[in-house]
């Protein structure tokens, strides 16, 4: 399916609006750096590229809409059984959050596409749980574990942590897979490695024998070798960003170029679409746009767009000039749906001719067809998002969610 929106588009806006508005099975890669439950605030330092960034990693149940939680129950109940699992509400909040926006990134998510969630010791074996639920266990495919080295302190109670955690989900089988790969620093490094005896055939090229299959032994040149590299493991050693770095930009918790750069490698071809639903300072945009990838970014805070243009400029020059918009994406892959207000009848008939809001019985033409997720925030014109309202909860509820209407009914 076509993307509904243009190459290099950088939307302001809660992530979960924006995505309800994408076609389905339209993105090749989603990579995502989404808060992690520190319980920290973060703020960049006045006079950086990215001052007047800040946002807050603590987490509460006011911070969650409930009907986020009915729509998992109802729909996802093996992901509603994890959620309940969650030791603390705030740890709940913070993966019922994550849990509504992961279902609609595995919507968008060709069957061909993966994903990279990044997060930290804090919430990543909870995540993991919500991951399985969403995407399967049959899906997953590694825990990668980026590892990065500072000044370590003696620490009273704990050991120092150095790494972060990269969850690499696929959407299916068969889902495109480039195995990393480092160069090798020099011939002597391969051949100390591999522990061979070098031989030289005919036309004086180098080789060492290796393991064919079948108790084969085959020839494998020096040269190829050279050329193919040391495949990588799960654990990847890429510095942190320091203070000097020119791809600074000051966000409280940029991610540096060689990290992003090769999770999109791995997991993507060329020309690909990449999103990343929380780009803060737009480093996996700038990653993808340097591979030859296309790409969108998603971010609530309004510098992300700045930051963006400010660093496309500095790869691209005076040509750099991404799509800036507010607004929510018009899904067009389902195809042309009935009016909501045909519905009416099916729906009075689920609802037993109840209100879906204060519960009362109507006659059926004294009920009103709602989109339960209005369109403005994303919401379509399918009958799984309308209801039935009375005309008092519907002027009531607006454009607003259910979660809205309940609080003002408790307070009549």
């Amino acid at each position: 399916m076509e993307a509904n929106f243009l190459n290099q588009t950088v939307w302001t806006g809660d992530c979960l609006d924006i995505l309800r508005g994408m076609n389905s099975e339209c993105v090749d890669l989603i990579c995502l750096d989404p808060p992690f439950n520190s319980n920290a605030n973060y703020a960049a330092p006045i006079g950086s590229q990215a001052a007047g960034a800040e946002f807050k990693d603590t987490w509460t149940l006011s911070d969650i809409d409930s009907e986020w939680i009915n729509l998992i129950e109802s729909k996802h109940p093996g992901l509603y059984r994890v959620l309940l699992a969650a030791m603390t509400d705030s740890d709940k909040s913070y993966l019922v959050y994550m849990a509504v926006r992961l279902l609609e990134m595995r919507r968008i998510l060709k069957p061909t596409g993966s994903l990279f969630l990044h997060c930290d010791p804090t919430m990543s074996h909870y995540l993991k749980l919500v991951m399985d639920a969403i995407f399967g266990r049959g899906n997953f495919r590694n825990e990668i574990i980026w590892h990065y080295s500072g000044w370590n302190k003696r620490l009273k109670a704990h050991i120092e942590r150095r790494h972060d955690v990269i969850l690499f989900y696929s959407k299916a089988d068969g889902a495109v897979f480039h195995p990393p790969t480092r160069t090798w620093d020099s011939k002597e490094e391969y051949i100390k490695v591999r522990k061979q005896k070098v031989r030289v055939d005919e036309d004086g090229r180098e080789y060492v024998l290796s393991d064919g299959g079948g108790g084969k032994r085959v020839r494998r040149y020096l040269d190829e070798a050279m050329r193919y590299g040391v495949p990588l493991d799960d654990v990847w050693d890429i510095p942190k960003l320091n203070n000097s770095d020119k791809e600074r930009t000051g966000y409280p918790t940029q991610k540096p170029l060689a990290l992003y750069s090769r999770l999109i490698a791995t997991g993507s071809d060329e020309g690909a679409l990449v999103l990343d639903p929380f780009c803060g300072c737009a480093t996996t945009c700038i990653a993808a746009q340097d591979l030859g990838r296309q790409w969108a970014g998603i971010d609530v805070a309004g510098k992300a767009i700045e930051l963006t243009r400010v660093r496309l400029r500095e790869e691209l020059g005076l040509f750099a000039n991404p799509i800036h918009r507010t607004d929510i994406p018009q899904r067009a892959d389902m195809g042309k749906l009935p009016r909501p207000a045909s519905h009416k009848k099916t729906l009075y008939g689920q609802q037993a001719g109840n209100c879906e809001g204060c519960g009362e019985h109507f006659q059926i033409q004294n009920l009103e067809v709602d989109h339960i997720i209005p369109r403005s925030k994303g919401g379509t014109d399918h009958i799984e998002n309308l209801q039935l309202l009375c005309g008092s909860c519907n002027r009531i509820k607006g454009n607003r969610g259910m979660e809205y209407l309940r609080v003002k009914l408790q307070l009549r």
